[in-house]
């Protein structure tokens, strides 16, 4: 079973007052979903988001940003650069693959040199 991260790819304090306790200390994180198989670690293309008040430790949605917060938002999202969608072998796949070859090779030469007959 394939194991799901979400990585940081970008982390800003913001001074815009908290919906719930209005202090200026925010922090904004962006988010990049890497998943890790037993063959393949691939690096999706979905992002996500969290923005969290430093003060009241409280997790702000959506719902209750305000403008300037959006506004911020936007600009941040714009400037976040995410890693390009991609799909890497892992150890094990490149050892059953020399394996697999290995096992190939010797039929092969068994098959040639007579020693197996059909």
């Amino acid at each position: 079973m394939a194991k799901e991260k979400l990585v940081v790819i970008k982390e800003t304090g913001l001074n815009n007052n908290c919906p719930e306790c209005f202090n200026q200390d925010l922090k904004l994180t962006f988010y990049q979903k890497h998943s890790y198989g037993s063959f393949f670690h691939k690096t999706t293309a979905v992002l996500s988001n969290k923005l969290v008040c430093n003060t009241c430790h409280s997790t702000i949605y959506p719902v209750s940003w305000t403008e300037d917060i959006e506004r911020m938002f936007n600009y941040y999202q714009k400037t976040t650069i995410p890693e390009k969608k991609s799909s890497k072998p892992t150890l094990l796949f490149y050892a059953l693959l020399l394996a697999l070859i290995a096992i190939v090779a010797g039929a092969v030469y068994l098959l040639i040199s007579g020693a197996i007959q059909f």
